[in-house]
C-alpha cells in the first residue's frame, strides 16, 4: 500500500464521529456473518443506534466510502453499507510491518 493511499484512510478515521461510525458498521458486519453470506447493514439501523444525525452520518459514509474503508448499495430507499474486507487485511499488514 502506497503511503498516500494509507494517509488517505487514516485521515477518513481521525474523525471520533466517523470511526465511531466504522466501528458500528463493521460491528454490524460481523454479526450479520454467520447468517449471511454477503454480509451488510442498514443505515437507517446506524442512525437508530448513534447519537449523530441523518445529514452527518450520510456525510461521514461519503468520506468512509472516499478511503475504500465501506461501499455502498442502494436498495429502493435504503442504503446498505458494506466493509471492504481486502482493505481492512491491507491495513493490518501495514500496521504490522509485515512484507506485502
Amino acid at each position: 500500500m502506497d503511503t498516500k493511499k494509507a494517509a488517505k484512510i487514516f485521515k477518513a478515521l481521525s474523525n471520533p464521529n466517523r470511526l465511531e461510525l466504522y466501528f458500528k458498521i463493521a460491528e454490524m458486519h460481523e454479526s450479520s456473518f454467520p447468517t449471511d453470506t454477503d454480509s451488510e447493514c442498514f443505515v437507517t439501523d446506524i442512525i437508530r443506534s448513534l447519537n449523530i444525525g441523518a445529514p452527518t452520518i450520510s456525510h461521514h459514509i461519503k468520506e468512509l466510502v472516499n478511503a475504500d474503508l465501506i461501499s455502498t448499495e442502494k436498495r429502493g430507499k435504503f442504503l446498505i453499507c458494506k466493509v471492504n474486507e481486502e482493505l481492512i487485511e491491507e491495513v493490518s499488514k501495514l500496521l504490522s510491518l509485515q512484507k506485502q
